[in-house]
């Protein structure tokens, strides 16, 4: 029997910016990855209930370098479309952020953002090398016209004193012939008064070309509105209800930051609203899950608008099922034995498209090699390999081996957002502790931006079993020297720094919280360390530890 309501997000954890798109009976949504590489999240899903993270398309360095990118950086907003017989994945690569947007224009922010276009006649590719579009703004989407037609569109970016620096939504014709953009670029919208207009996506209904932006940006504020032409170029009426979907004012809603959305078509005609949205902590306002992604079924009014069920705009957590076959996807594993020659799909590193740099899944069979590279928190060569935190509360785990030479030789468990946020389990060694145990937080909005727990001295050699439990704000660390007997530290840590809210005023906060292994060797060794197994289980809320 198909199930009868979807449970919202669809897809848990930092996965945000959904671009949608069905061909035939299979479903696709591409998420942003940010710094995080392979870039690109796929999941598909035949039945819109049930999903599965199916690949990451940009795997090379030809299509990808991110060495160097700020936090927050690297890949934002695809948009995954299909026409003549191939898939299009259009994406931002960020260079630089720049400063901040809030409190006004008052001088130059300079941002650095290139828009590229890759192709397949696969999902699973393989795909093509990048073709580069423009570099005059983020969140590029492709329209492909019933005349055949191809339009790219972007938010465009005024550095200019005093202006919007969210310049509107311009549309340029792309000429797959001669694979580059070509004739007038055009601002077909220049927003609302909400602002940040962001994120368009072009469609055509009834002889109506239908715009929908993101604006208010992609906070608490963030909002989808949607506005519609006879024309491609415009001029473009607004929606008479304006917001098509929010919670900026409505604090009730289970799920916040409704924003960033695409449409899809089922074969039964209902259109499908995929959006971004956050889930706050209860009790402190952080979404610590990062920016996720939900989809609901829309409705299309006489009037030829597009509105929610009800028409009140409200985000829904559990709207009905499209009612198709139920098609469910095997549970994934809780422990990776690592005993593959590739890294299980729910992992991921930083920034590096050179990955044999950083880590090796051969060098020692069952292990999980990270050789020793920069800092934890470096924008180039850091060694660490994490998975997405997906729920309030889980545990995980793994085994350490690992005999460092000095302090500057450290391995361990990391709990980890950005280079200012994250909590670190980590085994190095002294002349005064000799090999011990220890944790570095990174704290973004302290007085003491860092801090370090006292020394527990360890054994000379042998392996270290490392664990993290984390219940909503709370994060505790154990360690067990032969995996049964575990001792705790007495610290609480606090989780609810690993979210975008927990930030120095106007720093790019876009991803969420990993959780996962890190390697350092600042003497230039590059000293290994190797990790037998990761475990990541998801629970329900325990009051106190075992």
């Amino acid at each position: 029997m198909p199930q009868d309501t979807i449970s919202n997000p669809i897809l848990r954890g930092f996965n945000p910016d959904p671009s949608i798109v069905r061909v035939g009976e299979d479903y696709y949504v591409a998420t942003s990855t940010f710094e995080w590489f392979p870039g690109v999240q796929i999941h598909h899903s035949r039945d819109l209930v049930n999903w599965r993270l199916l690949t990451r398309p940009l795997t090379r360095p030809s299509q990808l370098n991110m060495l160097g990118a700020p936090d927050g950086c690297g890949l934002w907003a695809p948009c995954l479309t299909h026409a003549d017989g191939r898939f299009w994945l259009i994406y931002t690569d960020v260079k630089r952020y720049g400063r901040t947007t809030v409190g006004g224009a008052s001088g130059a922010s300079l941002r650095d953002f290139h828009n590229y276009l890759v192709t397949a006649d696969a999902i699973e590719g393989p795909w093509s090398d990048p073709v580069y579009l423009n570099s005059s703004g983020f969140d590029p989407s492709l329209f492909h016209d019933d005349d055949g037609r191809k339009w790219l569109l972007n938010q465009l970016w005024d550095h200019r004193p005093g202006r919007n620096r969210f310049a509107g939504i311009v549309a340029q014709q792309y000429d797959p012939a001669v694979q580059a953009l070509v004739g007038e670029r055009r601002n077909i919208f220049p927003g609302t008064v909400l602002g940040l207009t962001e994120a368009p996506h072009l469609y055509k209904r009834n002889g109506w070309y239908h715009l929908v932006t993101a604006e208010g940006g992609t906070g608490f504020g963030h909002a989808v509105t949607m506005a519609r032409s006879r024309t491609l170029e415009g001029p473009y009426e607004l929606h008479p209800d304006g917001p098509v979907l929010t919670a900026r004012d409505r604090p009730h809603a289970p799920l916040q930051r409704a924003g960033h959305a695409d449409l899809v078509e089922t074969p039964d005609g209902t259109t499908w609203m995929a959006y971004l949205c956050g889930r706050p902590l209860p009790n402190r306002g952080r979404c610590v899950l990062g920016r996720e992604t939900a989809i609901q079924p829309m409705v299309w009014g006489e009037d030829d608008w597009l509105r929610t069920r009800d028409g009140s705009g409200d985000p829904e957590l559990a709207p009905p099922s499209p009612g198709l076959p139920p098609a469910p996807w095997p549970a994934a594993p809780e422990w990776e034995d690592f005993d593959g020659p590739a890294l299980p799909i729910d992992f991921q590193w930083l920034r590096s498209p050179f990955p044999d740099e950083l880590f090796s899944l051969t060098a020692r069979s069952g292990w999980l090699r990270l050789y020793g590279r920069e800092t934890i928190g470096s924008q180039y060569r850091q060694a660490l390999v994490a998975r997405r935190q997906q729920a309030f509360c889980y545990g995980a785990r793994t085994v350490l081996d690992f005999a460092p030479e000095h302090f500057q030789q450290a391995a361990g468990l990391v709990c980890y957002y950005g280079a200012s946020k994250f909590h670190y389990l980590f085994v190095s060694r002294d002349g005064e502790h000799g090999r011990h145990l220890q944790v570095m937080s990174a704290l973004p909005d302290s007085p003491q931006a860092d801090a370090f727990t006292a020394p527990i001295p360890l054994p000379d050699a042998g392996l270290v079993h490392l664990r993290v439990e984390v219940d909503f704000e709370r994060l505790r660390f154990a360690y067990s020297l032969d995996g049964d007997r575990w001792t705790w530290l007495p610290q609480v840590f606090d989780a609810s720094i690993l979210s975008d809210e927990a930030t120095a005023p106007g720093a790019p906060n876009f991803t969420g919280a990993f959780v996962g292994m890190a390697c350092q060797d600042l003497s230039g060794a590059a000293r290994p360390a190797d990790f037998d197994g990761f475990g990541y289980v998801e629970r329900g809320y325990r009051a106190s530890l075992e």
